[in-house]
């Protein structure tokens, strides 16, 4: 039975508020990310209280992290803010003496105009460590843009091939000779043979080390060397960025950052879409090798070897749907992905699209819908929530995925839900992750389903009348 459809997907706009975690949460992932940073939030009480709760489950050493925190004082202008700031970040130097200091400003930030960009290249030069000024409050951003603005501003600070630049280099390639001592020197030329002559290609986005390591093999398989990450491990190792460098992202909300390496750095963006799924990981190597004129090989079996190890988790989810409240910018992929793997999703619900990031993305889920012969979603950008809720009472999907803040209410009505946040600290990029978001999707279902072989159905639908 054929589907009527839309010819292309249906963009709405509502209410113009961001419903999602803060953003000042990518602190979370970044630190632990660059090893050699000291991250410094400058906020109120308020912003402590949410770190200290958002954040004191994950972490189990003494973070790289401390809140600034600001009084009535700093306020209402009484007090001088460059030298409060000077006192912290001198201790922070005596204390830690990281190779970059990140100031991440909030919200009351933004509010009583706090001119972080100006404070920052003088009080940089007075102590003789980098610091790097991120916008990351609610009022402007979304939850994962935090990172986004973080790199934005890192971008800026890339090494071109400058004479410092060029020294560098020269101690990496000693470091590379350090390490290949005592190898063959034709193991040496083996393995850089297998790479094909492209120019130099950078990606970025922040994915713990085991998915770098997972993503930068998928591209030597086809002959793709990646030249570097931003961000790397260390500060000190950001990649050399010139112009005609090309450069790719591996996550949905990267936009600013993919403007400023346009823009600032004159590199070339390879517009992909994005790793996440089996489907979205061969599209995106299959876009990189056609940009470098490689033909791809072996992604068909590698993809055709993940759907079927994945094949117990589609039996639980075929044929149900998925509503997405949106919180965490990764709401087209994923939709994109559970689609192919044979859901239905009436609404993607997301804080802020760019259209001309997401471009190749938008077009795999439309091309996917068509493919699945399931109806193309609404996407909803800066969704009301109380609109959403009518909507998902009037659907009744099999599960939504909301942010914290609503989950336990759409429970208590007897709808399935999953935190988005989950998705952001899950590692589900590339070919072997994809299991991991099936894992975290069908966990509700699961547990659905064992409440039922314990005879507790009842039980359940009672206390979603109450």
């Amino acid at each position: 039975m054929t589907i009527a459809q839309p010819d292309s997907l249906n963009f709405e706009c509502e209410t113009g508020n961001y419903h999602t975690f803060c953003p000042i949460s990518c602190v979370a992932w970044l630190y632990q990310k660059i090893e050699d940073s000291f991250f410094l939030v400058i906020g109120t009480k308020t912003c402590g209280y949410f770190l200290q709760n958002a954040m004191g489950v994950m972490i189990f050493a003494e973070p790289r992290y401390a809140m600034a925190e600001l009084e009535e004082g700093d306020i209402s202008a009484q007090l001088n803010d460059y030298e409060e700031l000077k006192r912290l970040c001198d201790q922070i130097k005596r204390d830690r003496n990281p190779s970059v200091i990140v100031w991440i400003g909030t919200c009351t930030t933004e509010i009583i105009k706090m001119d972080l960009e100006g404070l920052a290249p003088r009080l940089e030069a007075e102590i003789g460590i980098p610091i790097v000024v991120a916008r990351a409050n609610g009022l402007d951003y979304a939850f994962t843009q935090g990172e986004d603005t973080v790199l934005a501003a890192m971008a800026a600070r890339c090494p071109d091939k400058s004479p410092l630049a060029e020294a560098e280099k020269n101690e990496r390639n000693a470091i590379s000779k350090l390490l290949n001592f005592g190898r063959k020197k034709e193991d040496v030329a083996t393995a850089e043979a297998e790479y094909v002559d492209h120019p130099p290609f950078v990606l970025f986005g922040s994915l713990p080390d085991p998915v770098v390591t997972q993503l930068t093999l998928e591209l030597k398989k086809q002959g793709i060397k990646v030249s570097g990450w931003l961000p790397a491990k260390r500060y000190t190792e950001l990649p050399v960025l010139e112009e005609g460098y090309y450069v790719s992202g591996v996550n949905p909300f990267l936009s600013r950052t993919a403007t400023t390496l346009m823009r600032r750095r004159k590199c070339k963006l390879i517009g992909a879409p994005f790793p996440i799924g089996p489907d979205g990981t061969r599209a995106w190597i299959e876009k990189i090798c056609s940009v470098f004129g490689i033909e791809p090989k072996g992604l068909d079996e590698r993809e055709a070897q993940i759907w079927a190890s994945m094949e117990d988790y589609l039996q639980l989810i075929r044929g149900k749907s998925v509503f997405f409240m949106g919180d965490n910018l990764l709401e087209i992929s994923l939709a994109r992905f559970l689609v192919r793997c044979g859901m239905t999703v009436p609404e993607i619900g997301i804080p802020y699209m760019d259209k001309r990031y997401q471009a190749a993305e938008l077009a795999l889920l439309e091309k996917t819908c068509h493919e699945m012969n399931v109806p193309l979603p609404t996407i909803v950008e800066k969704p009301d929530n109380y609109n959403q809720i009518q909507r998902i009472k009037q659907l009744t999907p099999d599960l939504v995925i909301t942010g914290m803040a609503h989950a336990n209410p759409l429970e208590a009505r007897g709808i399935n839900t999953k935190w988005s946040v989950e998705f952001t600290f899950a590692q589900i990029h590339g070919f072997t992750n994809a299991r991991d978001i099936l894992e975290l999707v069908t966990r509700p279902l699961r547990r659905n389903n064992s409440l039922k072989d314990l005879g507790w159905e009842k039980l359940v639908k009672e206390e979603a009348k109450v």
